[in-house]
């Protein structure tokens, strides 16, 4: 799979760019038709990691910013004001001073604050500045901000219970392996030379670990140059877009997990969406916006359903048509359309299906933490009975 540049024009005339990942540049063009962008060019080439990149981007915090525009908005400054005053603080804050610098001197060329934002697409991410630029039409920046800032915990809460659930398993995997790996790579060896010559009595099991001891001995450098190697290289997997596209779609067809992956998915662009909508801005341009937070696998049907909306047909409708809704978001769906309030609908369905993902995440982890334990602990019971095996045989047998 190739990572694809898109360049095309929405239905707005906005020209785009999108990352596609895609076998072919047909198959990409076609991924963005089906996503309602009219294709100008497409250009291919693998994702190239830029150990700079990622320290650019989380530099800049952007809730903070968020919450000083806030502050000093609602004290009564004027926008430029505001800007000219966080410069003014961050000036020796690298990466942060240079951004806020430039946005001052956007705004006193004359630009719009959405318009500078643009030029900083890996500090500022398209919602942000959808919300911005709908709050400069309706003058009510400081409510627009408070909503993002309120889309942003909501959404940071999610990933920290995730975060936190993964942390006890993911401590216990590395300190089960690290106690593996001296077991076998500096205890075995030295038990296979105590045991050098007596292959034949030992049993079939702890034969097979001596012979691993063996080899261990032999080769430990080129063992310890072969494991630092696959460290590497699953580090730097891990950053390309293709192994997540392909790890998510593993975790979509987990016939466990892939229900409870769809449904933080689609959490996700409820909240989303409904934070567009309750900027002001239209349903069509918010379905749009929203679709690029979906997976590929899960895009097409969006550009469905945006279809189907362009045509006139209710939201609700063209979410079921498109198999993205669930019980729960088609009826509140369907109950905000009748009372005008489906931005609000919208955020208790991502709301809703948070606090059951939640309460999953809970269950989960009480329930994996003991048999992840238990495996671990039979494994490396298992290589140190092995060990000591021949050992109390003998001992029996002398005694």
């Amino acid at each position: 799979m190739t990572i694809f540049k898109v360049r095309g024009l929405s239905a707005q005339g906005e020209l785009q760019l999108h990352r596609i990942d895609a076998r072919t540049a047909e198959e990409a063009e076609r991924i963005a038709g089906q996503a309602g962008l009219h294709v100008i060019g497409v250009s291919g080439g693998a994702f190239a990691w830029r150990p700079g990149s990622m320290m650019s981007r989380s530099a800049f915090d952007l809730a903070l910013f968020a919450h000083e525009l806030v502050a000093l908005l609602g004290a009564g400054l004027s926008l430029i004001e505001t800007l000219e005053t966080l410069a003014e603080r961050r000036s020796q804050d690298g990466s942060a001073g240079g951004v806020l610098g430039e946005l001052v001197r956007s705004m006193q060329e004359g630009q719009a604050f959405s318009v500078a934002l643009r030029r900083f697409p890996a500090h500022f991410p398209e919602l942000f500045i959808a919300s911005i630029a709908a709050s400069e039409h309706t003058g009510e920046m400081v409510p627009a901000l408070e909503r993002y800032l309120r889309y942003h915990a909501q959404l940071g809460a999610v990933r920290q219970k995730i975060v936190s659930a993964s942390l006890y398993p993911a401590m216990l995997c590395v300190v089960g392996i690290a106690v593996a790996t001296f077991l076998l790579c500096f205890l075995v060896p030295r038990f296979s030379r105590v045991y050098e010559g007596m292959e034949d009595k030992l049993p079939l099991a702890s034969r097979w670990l001596m012979h691993w001891g063996a080899f261990a001995s032999e080769h430990g450098l080129g063992l310890l140059v072969a494991a630092g190697t696959g460290l590497v290289a699953m580090a730097v997997l891990a950053t390309r877009p293709a192994v997540r596209t392909w790890l998510g779609r593993v975790l979509q067809d987990n016939r466990w997990l892939g229900a409870k992956v769809r449904l933080l998915q689609l959490s996700r662009f409820y909240r989303s969406l409904g934070l567009l909508l309750g900027g002001g801005i239209p349903l069509t341009k918010a379905l749009r916006m929203a679709q690029g937070l979906l997976p590929l696998s899960l895009q097409s049907a969006a550009g469905a359903a945006i279809v189907d909306v362009s045509q006139g047909r209710s939201l609700s409708d063209s979410l079921q048509a498109s198999a993205l809704t669930t019980p729960v978001a088609l009826r509140l769906l369907r109950a905000g359309e009748r009372n005008g309030q489906t931005a609000e609908m919208l955020e208790k369905a991502a709301a809703f299906h948070d606090t059951e993902m939640n309460h999953w995440i809970d269950r989960f982890t009480r329930l994996f933490e003991p048999v992840l334990m238990l495996v671990i602990g039979l494994a490396i019971g298992g290589i140190v009975i092995l060990l000591y095996l021949p050992i109390f045989e003998l001992a029996g047998a002398l005694q």
